[in-house]
């Protein structure tokens, strides 16, 4: 196992899932969620993600097979989670009812589709082909645990930027969020008609 270990691939894979993880982009989301009332559990988000990425990298692809569903129509689903987030960004307006439960938004949206969306999800399966299996886990748990320290030190970050900074942040970041569910979207839609 530690043979396999190479830094050059846990770097690459770190970079690659946090590009698409973005977390630092996100950081308006989960402001605008907090301030209309929804719990973020940084652990609990965090975990759940990790379960979501480990879970469908082992059996995901046989899982949606099961199921009927392709990493397409997955992909596509997806996007349309993202397009709502956007827009909720974007007009001010809440679209999704926040509805009381033990978890908060820390399992959807913040965990699913934010931190373990299927774009990273697909992006992760799919380094399988290039990296060994060590190398691409070490990487995602580095994300993992940025992911994590983002979100329990939000208040400070959010303090840090100011007001006036998330909330020009929190409007560009949802015409970027829109965007991405449009390439999201786009770009799996093809698939599906085309199978």
């Amino acid at each position: 196992m530690f043979q396999s270990i190479n830094i050059v691939e846990i770097f690459s894979t770190f970079l690659v899932m946090f590009a698409i993880i973005d977390i630092t982009g996100s950081i308006p989301i989960f402001v605008a969620m907090r301030e209309k009332g929804s719990q973020i559990k940084p652990f609990h988000a965090t975990v759940a993600a990790l379960l979501l990425f480990v879970g469908f990298f082992i059996v995901g692809e046989a899982l949606l097979r099961l199921f009927g569903i392709d990493m397409p129509s997955f992909a596509v689903a997806g996007s349309v989670v993202l397009f709502i987030l956007a827009f909720e960004m974007i007009l001010g307006r809440d679209i999704i009812k926040n509805e009381p439960t033990s978890s908060g938004a820390s399992i959807v949206p913040v965990a699913f589709p934010l931190i373990a969306g299927p774009g990273a999800i697909t992006a992760l399966i799919s380094l399988r082909a290039e990296y060994a299996t060590v190398n691409i886990m070490i990487g995602l748990l580095m994300n993992i645990v940025l992911d994590f320290f983002v979100l329990r030190y939000l208040d400070k970050i959010t303090h840090w930027l100011g007001a006036d900074l998330i909330y020009v942040l929190r409007k560009f970041f949802g015409v970027i969020l829109l965007a991405m569910a449009v390439k999201l979207f786009a770009g799996n839609i093809a698939a599906i008609f085309a199978a």
